[in-house]
């Protein structure tokens, strides 16, 4: 059944610039009574609450609804700055709508879900005793803090009406950084001679330096790209890199690689080494293992396995031998207490009590888009897929959503909450009409939602694996 547009008035105002008015009937709700709304300006409040920052929004026509922000990964070293959004133009524009906007910095940066999970309840607290207990809480966020949102919603449903996690990982911890573990794994033996090890990382400056310099040298080699191709295809990286240009096609295997090495180069390999490091010491010790795995399985069912072939018969490599070489050398074993750690923040067990709608692009080779499959795999196994719905972007990039698809999604999960069902809310062609509606402004790139369905997640592990 096709639903209303999102909203159903759509007014530009010049006005100092560009002021952005949306009503919907759906989601339309009474000003309520708050000692924290202020006439006709948003109250901003700022402060911190045991060693969190945190950043509360409370517009004028607060509508009793507020939403809870997580943030995405930040490396240590950098300031502590809490968002309640992902961008300024959603911010006003759930501000002007009457939503009431609030995030945490986290009390630590890195692979802070410990402390995320705690400060951002605290942070709920706070909102409740200083402006009211809102008439109902929606959690959302960005990349970690898709995790964040995901595992809020599983350890404390009871707080929440609904759930947006955006580009998270949602494979959670264990499955996500094991299969990440391969791709480094099979790069240090292929190409760094086992010379790089990726676990227990005592010096990630060196080891990041070290892979950036044979991942270049190797990147000028059509054997060395057929082995890069490899290693990426264990992680299921992408063949897509570029936001803004077209996906390659099908058998254009060149640049396909070519999209890989960029995301390992520019991205992927701070997180492998820096962020890896920052995990350990966190966990007491290495979370990730590759004992059992047979390289020549995980190569089929990869998204890259055609790729991968091609290019070794280009290169003229035996793709045999080397898969036999990985399949031969000693494995990784992990701690188990710091998988003990990393699989209480967090491995999933798809309980879910609330409407949940996830959002992806297809391209994202910092967060595979096939962390969905998993993710709607344990929902599905737990008995809850009805609570569940998941959208694609159709797009290169990490969480590379414009604001309008933002706005589309978020507002079709509020339409799920206020009416009880989905029915045809996430199909895609509506999903378009909707954010293309909302204009230029928010549309820097025309809406871009598809019917799409991810492989398989390569490196599973769910609470039920514990």
């Amino acid at each position: 059944m096709r639903r209303q547009l999102l909203f159903l008035v759509v007014l530009l105002t010049l006005l100092s610039g560009t002021s952005l008015v949306f009503t919907s009937s759906a989601s339309a709700k009474t000003t309520v009574s708050s000692a924290c709304i202020l006439p006709n300006q948003t109250n901003v409040m700022k402060g911190t609450i045991q060693g969190a920052n945190y950043l509360i929004s409370v517009p004028a026509n607060w509508n009793g609804t507020l939403v809870l922000y997580s943030h995405g990964y930040v490396f240590t070293g950098r300031p502590l700055v809490p968002q309640d959004a992902g961008d300024p133009l959603t911010e006003a524009a759930l501000l002007q709508q009457g939503y009431a906007l609030a995030g945490s910095s986290y009390s630590q940066n890195g692979w802070a879900l410990q402390q995320a999970f705690h400060d951002q309840v605290a942070l709920l607290s706070f909102f409740d005793s200083t402006c009211g207990h809102p008439s109902r809480t929606i959690a959302w966020g960005h990349s970690l803090g898709g995790i964040i949102t995901a595992g809020l919603v599983q350890l404390h449903p009871e707080l929440f009406d609904g759930a947006l996690p955006m580009c998270g990982v949602v494979a959670g911890g264990v499955g996500t950084w094991n299969q990440a573990l391969d791709g480094t794994f099979a790069f240090d033996v292929l190409l760094a001679g086992n010379s790089l090890s990726p676990v227990n990382i005592n010096n990630p400056q060196g080891a990041y330096n070290q892979a950036i310099k044979i991942l270049q040298t190797a990147q000028q080699t059509p054997q060395g790209r057929a082995r890069i191709a490899l290693a990426a295809s264990l992680s299921d990286v992408p063949g897509w890199f570029t936001t803004g240009s077209p996906e390659p096609g099908k058998k254009d295997y060149t640049s396909q690689e070519q999209n890989q090495f960029l995301w390992e180069d520019q991205i992927d390999f701070l997180f492998a080494y820096f962020g890896r490091a920052e995990l350990e010491l966190r966990a007491g010790g290495n979370p990730s293992w590759n004992t059992g795995v047979d390289y020549r399985v995980q190569l089929e069912k990869s998204a890259s396995s055609s790729e991968v072939v091609a290019l070794y018969k280009q290169a003229g490599l035996s793709l045999n031998q080397d898969l036999k070489t990985l399949n031969a050398t000693p494995r990784i074993k992990a701690n188990s207490d710091a998988v003990d750690y990393l699989s209480k923040y967090i491995a999933f067990n798809g309980d879910l009590d609330i409407p949940v709608l996830t959002m992806h692009t297809t391209g994202d080779g910092l967060v595979a888009v096939q962390d969905e499959q998993s993710y709607a795999s344990v929902v599905r196994k737990n008995g809850d897929a009805p609570l569940l719905r998941q959208t694609f972007v159709h797009r290169a990039g990490h969480c590379a959503f414009t604001p309008a698809e933002t706005l589309a999604a978020f507002q079709t999960l509020i339409n799920r909450i206020n009416t009880g069902k989905w029915e045809d809310s996430t199909n895609p062609s509506l999903m378009n009409q909707e954010a293309d509606a909302l204009g230029s402004t928010l549309n820097p790139a025309p809406a871009a939602f598809i019917t799409y369905m991810p492989s398989e997640f390569l490196r599973p592990y769910t609470a039920r694996d514990q």
